[in-house]
């Protein structure tokens, strides 16, 4: 389904469309246009440019998108998802369901909401794309080969079940195509049983108990033939799937140099998992933070407090599962990588042990563990460097940086003294897994790292310059929370001349940066967001990038750590620190 239309769309109102099926073809359309290819067009009087707006779905579309890339025209391609450009049709003509009225819904939201380019797949990439989504599918058609044989098993052998959680292992499947029946199993002899792969004494005399006693209702001759069949349907199914995956991994190797091979740095992805993350990644880019790339692959809770649980109780409020959202084949790809990360890994290591101290239950640790991992994929890809395993480990009392301008009394090795600088990490000291790492060495705002300088930028034009901001002191006790429960988003911009500056009535105003944009220079910029309401901040500029809550936008804006932008916020506003809580003071003394 494509559609293009002049960039001034109320004006004109000039669209060409080309419907879904195979017959309408762009070529039996652009020679009646011979003049596209001059620089403007009669009528308009200036260049022409084509916004085009394509379903991701199906082989047409892929050789479509092939096409119009190679047209010579000045043209914006965006691929949207079906799910998504079906979402919008309906929100705008929620009472029509015809071709034309996804044309049309098509080509509305390429004009008016004029989505950014999608770029193009690199021709190296394309096998391995098309590798990953056969092997996707090849997977869920084992899936349903082992229910298939699953459900037929439930009125031949039901306590194989029981015994075999995984009816699709290797061992399962031998004892099934060897033996078929329970009669066949319980008429065996114990010998030929323990010859089966798995299979040991005390098993097999399990097997002939159970077959014995069966209480199958699908008896008789009919039944072994059925059983063989579908237990060949998984086997050749499993073949096939281990043969994509030789495969994905051999495309991955012929992939060129890049980010995406320094993946295989990071203990616990091997190739497969590698190759599954490249084919659906493609490229780094497009995702702007960590947090989008998790989103888009699923890897985080939804709440799911609908009906009722399997006991037939309400679910109660706030229940949250796993989202489904996402390639599940790289979803289980990473599920098992998580599981090697937490012995081999440092940084999943920790996490995986942080939470399983906070009682969490394994399969919610092992979630928030994907999640890590996602954020090491996009560092280590980003950065196109290889994973170090000291920078990811929990840090210690020896391995912090003492602080050169912070005079500390002299500790006896019985009573050493807090880690402190910098570079240590704020109320961690690796022996307590419950807490989590927040590292002081700089204010780490979204993707980008703003590190404290020392002296006021030229750029900046804050309502009030810093001096003489002292150093960090990591003994002095402050609470975050605090801060931004008294300072409020709109009483920062205010003190810093900014709110006058945002254009908006309601919670979400927009307006010049006031990290990075001079007001002098652009004071019609309309980068910065904020949301008073929510109390967070985004700087919508690639090279910025900027986010976060008041602390993040005045460590930004002043150049400071974290812990010392708190401290100044609350020296400029006139508030107090309260003293630390008694468990605080307790571990002090």
């Amino acid at each position: 389904r494509l559609f293009l239309g002049h960039v001034d769309f109320v004006r004109h109102r000039r669209l060409l469309g080309v419907g879904k099926h195979p017959a309408y073809d762009l070529r039996t359309l652009l020679p009646p246009w011979p003049d596209l290819r001059r620089p403007s067009l009669a009528g308009f009087g200036r260049p022409m440019t084509f916004h085009i707006r394509i379903d991701a779905a199906g082989q047409y579309a892929a050789n479509l998108e092939a096409f119009l890339r190679q047209l010579p025209y000045s043209t914006t391609i965006s691929i949207g998802e079906p799910k998504r450009n079906r979402d919008y049709k309906n929100a705008h003509f929620p009472k029509r369901k015809a071709d034309p009225v996804d044309s049309l819904a098509c080509a509305r939201f390429a004009i008016v909401e004029r989505p950014t380019a999608t770029p193009a797949t690199p021709t190296e990439f394309l096998p391995l794309r098309d590798l990953a989504g056969a092997l996707q599918s090849q997977r869920r058609q084992t899936t349903r080969a082992v229910n298939q044989l699953h459900n037929h098993l439930s009125r031949v052998f039901p306590e194989l079940a029981v015994m075999a959680p995984d009816i699709g292992a290797d061992w399962v499947l031998c004892l099934l195509q060897k033996y078929p029946t329970p009669q066949k199993i319980a008429a065996a002899r114990i010998a030929s049983l323990e010859q089966i792969p798995h299979v040991t004494h005390q098993r097999a005399l399990s097997l002939q108990a159970a077959a014995r006693d069966s209480t199958g209702a699908l008896k008789g001759e009919l039944a072994e033939p059925l059983v063989r069949h579908l237990v060949e349907g998984v086997q050749r199914s499993q073949q096939a799937e281990c043969q994509l995956e030789k495969l994905l991994e051999q495309a991955f190797e012929a992939l060129p140099e890049g980010g995406h091979r320094q993946l295989l740095t990071i203990p616990g992805i091997g190739v497969r998992t590698a190759a599954a993350l490249a084919a659906k990644i493609i490229s780094i880019d497009r995702f702007r933070s960590p947090a989008a790339l998790v989103s888009y692959f699923g890897a985080f809770p939804e709440e799911n407090s609908s009906g009722v649980d399997k006991s037939g109780k309400p679910v109660a409020a706030g229940t949250e599962k796993m989202s489904s959202k996402g390639s599940d084949l790289v979803r289980g790809l990473l599920w098992m990588a998580c599981q090697s990360a937490i012995q081999h890994n440092p940084a999943i290591r920790d996490l995986y042990a942080r939470q399983m101290a906070n009682n969490q239950r394994g399969s919610v640790a092992l979630g928030h563990c994907m999640r890590k991992m996602l954020h090491l994929v996009y560092a280590i890809w980003k950065t196109n460097q290889p994973f170090d395993p000291a920078r990811h480990a929990a840090p210690t009392k020896a391995d912090t940086v003492p602080v050169t301008n912070v005079v500390a009394e002299p500790a006896t090795p019985a009573d050493k003294p807090e880690p402190t600088g910098e570079n240590a990490a704020a109320g961690h000291t690796g022996a307590s897994p419950q807490e989590k790492v927040v590292t002081a060495a700089a204010t780490h705002v979204g993707t980008r790292t703003v590190l404290p300088d020392s002296g006021p930028d030229k750029h900046l034009t804050p309502t009030e310059e810093i001096h003489n901001v002292p150093a960090s002191d990591n003994r002095r006790f402050i609470d975050f929370t605090e801060i931004r429960r008294k300072i409020s988003m709109t009483d920062v911009l205010r003190k810093l001349g900014q709110l006058d500056r945002l254009h908006g009535r309601g919670a979400q105003r927009r307006g010049p940066c006031p990290v990075h944009t001079p007001q002098a220079q652009h004071p019609t910029a309309k980068t910065f967001s904020v949301n008073l309401d929510k109390q967070v901040f985004r700087c919508l500029h690639p090279e910025c990038a900027a986010q976060g809550n008041v602390l993040d936008l005045w460590a930004a804006i002043h150049k400071l750590p974290l812990r010392d932008a708190a401290i100044h916020l609350a020296e400029t506003f006139h508030i107090e620190l309260s003293a630390p809580p008694r468990h605080h003071a307790h571990r002090r003394k």
